[in-house]
């Protein structure tokens, strides 16, 4: 650096006699101006890269999430614990589905009446859905694990005295009309 500064130093007066070509200030402004609009155009232009990318990104990592965490979203069954608990949750979801099975046979006088019972039930499910969710947290806690065979057990307990109660009341409306018949006679 010291050498290129003695030299031109040493050379100054010929340096110094050169003027810049005619036009060189006015090439120079333009060029300065089209600097000035190139830049503009190219922020916009890479923000606009910026943002697709980033939408880009945002909805692959929403994708991968939905897709490959299904395990976290439903949870994991008794059956995927041991041998033992499956055995347990067959049989309990065997007693279920004939419940509802003994339930759908029965006529309701208000069609309401039904839909209202199904859905306690299903809100008897949603429960279920979480303890699936804690299970997957929790993967050998006891206490999730006996909450779950609990459930199992209210629910068939639950629907037993459903269909106890739907059968006594088919009984007493038969008897209703065995009787009407009878004093019409």
């Amino acid at each position: 650096m010291k050498d290129l500064d003695k030299i031109l130093q040493e050379n100054r007066s010929s340096l110094d006699s050169f003027e810049p070509n005619e036009g060189h200030f006015d090439r120079f402004e333009d060029k300065l101006a089209g600097f000035h609009s190139k830049k503009n155009t190219f922020s916009f232009s890479y923000l606009l890269k910026a943002a697709a990318v980033a939408i880009l990104v945002v909805l692959s990592g929403l994708w991968v999430y939905d897709n490959f965490n299904t395990t976290l979203n439903k949870g994991i069954a008794l059956s995927e614990v041991s041998p033992e608990y499956n055995e347990v949750e067959v049989y309990y979801t065997q007693l279920v589905n004939q419940k509802y099975n003994e339930l759908n046979q029965f006529q309701f006088i208000d069609s309401t009446q039904k839909s209202i019972l199904m859905q306690e039930l299903t809100e008897m499910d949603d429960m279920y859905e979480v303890l699936k969710k804690d299970l997957t947290t929790n993967p050998n806690d006891e206490r999730v694990i006996n909450a779950m065979i609990k459930h199992y057990q209210l629910k068939v307990e639950v629907m037993n005295q459903i269909v106890h109660q739907l059968e006594q009341a088919k009984n007493i409306n038969n008897q209703k009309s065995d009787n009407y018949e009878s004093t019409e006679i």
